[in-house]
């Protein structure tokens, strides 16, 4: 083979990561892109999700952007509150993230999203989607051609070779359990101890109160906090709809099975959660229809030595999954995607090469780990802070809520304008063109028996100091 773009990729799993390696793929030029999809369909569904500037950014590269911005909310500013009261601790002004980023931060709906990145996908004639259709195992992760069993829902399984397969399928990734079988090591899902609400209120349902419909026409992303729980609410869909999801103590799955994530949940044990939240919360809550209320759990693995095994990565949720309170996990996602194609397509040997395949897999994990792992341990910092008891150190964060001008730094990690300066201005496409050659000749050296220990100024260099 004298052409990368004649390698065969193979993505398992057609979710946000998935669907963003197809397309990042496609848009390289590669002409054999095969995804695998357990659900019969994508009948996108899910509540609202943040679309930050760095996702932007990558949306933007290839052509998807503008559809789903037109029915996004551009956030413009953020208010936290204490739930039990309403008082407002800080309102951050953020008129002008476009001009410094490049792009907005707005909110929009999931499907928006997942639909966006799909219709990008149908206009690639390299993209295959393979419904129906799981991964069983993978049986060779190389160093030659790499093999998984594909099992249909309703036919005969079936081996498929494979140049690169790409784990995009989530929390409860097949691909990542095959992964660590290989090596022996465990691949056991953890509880987070956190589960959600997710809640949409409609524009014909708040619209009769005047409190509700300013705030589902505001431009302003909402969090009402209190003791180990927060609500964080925004308008989406071209303001028809108003999001909110919730943090909670996980108690409605300590009976459950391991496998299951969501649950039917009781709209009396939901309001009772939330009992001492002030009346505006306590308005919208009660909106929620009778046995609408669903309730999800909130999972995470052990982090992994390497997400790279041969010709085999994960991505997202696979390897780095996270809580929701830096609202960036699609995000790292779809950042995986855009530098996986890119390191995938300068690998030396213009794809004739494995060991070099391998490498260039290697240089996708030196550039993002770090940095997912940061994101991570930001949102579980966030967390901790929000949900502060009363107490001293309640009293500290509030001081510190209390004392904040206009760019200084906030205990809610995703309004703290340093922690915004520093996900919001990063361009993973860049910095992987950038560092692709010298974190390459780094590997390359190591494998000749030169070892350094120059990795870690690559990945955490665009920290710009901040910390978990």
């Amino acid at each position: 083979m004298s052409d990368y773009r004649d390698l065969r990729i193979s993505v398992i799993g057609a979710g946000m990561g998935g669907l963003a390696c197809a397309l990042a793929f496609a848009k390289k030029g590669f002409k054999q892109v095969d995804v695998y999809e357990t659900a019969s369909n994508l009948g996108f569904v899910g509540a609202g999700i943040q679309l930050a500037p760095n996702m932007a950014r990558v949306l933007d590269r290839w052509g998807c952007w503008d559809g789903i911005l037109a029915e996004a909310t551009n956030i413009t500013s953020s208010s936290i509150r204490e739930g039990s009261t309403n008082r407002e601790l800080v309102h951050v002004e953020m008129p002008d993230i476009t001009e410094k980023y490049g792009y907005p931060h707005c909110t929009g709906h999931r499907a928006s999203l997942a639909g966006g990145l799909y219709e990008g996908c149908k206009k690639e004639p390299a993209i295959t989607f393979h419904f129906s259709t799981s991964l069983s195992d993978v049986k060779s992760f190389g160093p030659d051609k790499t093999v998984f069993t594909a099992q249909p829902r309703n036919g005969e399984p079936y081996d498929v070779e494979t140049d690169i397969l790409l784990g995009a399928d989530g929390i409860k990734s097949a691909v990542r359990i095959s992964m660590l079988r290989s090596l022996d090591i465990p691949a056991d899902v953890e509880d987070t101890g956190q589960a959600a609400y997710r809640i949409m209120l409609t524009r014909s349902q708040m619209e009769h109160d005047p409190e509700l419909l300013e705030l589902l026409d505001a431009d302003c992303a909402l969090r009402w906090i209190g003791e180990k729980r927060h609500i964080v609410a925004y308008p989406i869909s071209n303001k028809t709809i108003y999001n909110l999801s919730t943090c909670q103590p996980d108690v409605n799955f300590a009976a459950a099975p391991t496998a299951t994530y969501t649950t039917r949940g009781s709209k009396v044990a939901m309001l009772k959660v939330y009992e001492d939240f002030g009346p505006t919360v306590q308005k919208m809550l009660n909106m929620v229809p009778e046995g609408e209320v669903c309730e999800w759990k909130l999972r995470s693995h052990a982090p992994l030595d390497s997400w790279i095994l041969g010709s085999v990565a994960l991505v997202g949720d696979a390897c780095h999954p996270t809580l929701p309170h830096l609202s960036q996990g699609a995000a790292m996602a779809i950042e995986d995607a855009a530098v996986l194609a890119e390191v995938v397509s300068k690998a030396p040997g213009r794809g004739a090469d494995r060991a070099a395949l391998s490498k260039a897999l290697k240089v996708y994990e030196l550039l993002r780990k770090d940095r997912t792992t940061l994101l991570v341990d930001l949102a579980a910092a966030s967390a901790r802070s929000l949900h502060l008891g009363d107490g001293k150190a309640k009293e500290e964060r509030d001081r510190q809520f209390a004392n904040a001008k206009k760019g200084t730094p906030i205990p809610d990690k995703w309004a703290s304008p340093e922690v915004q300066a520093m996900i919001y201005s990063y361009d993973c496409v860049k910095e992987t063109q950038d560092k692709f050659d010298e974190l390459y000749a780094t590997l390359a050296s190591e494998a000749n028996g030169q070892t350094n220990g120059h990795s870690n100024q690559y990945t955490n260099g665009h920290a710009n100091g901040v910390t978990a």
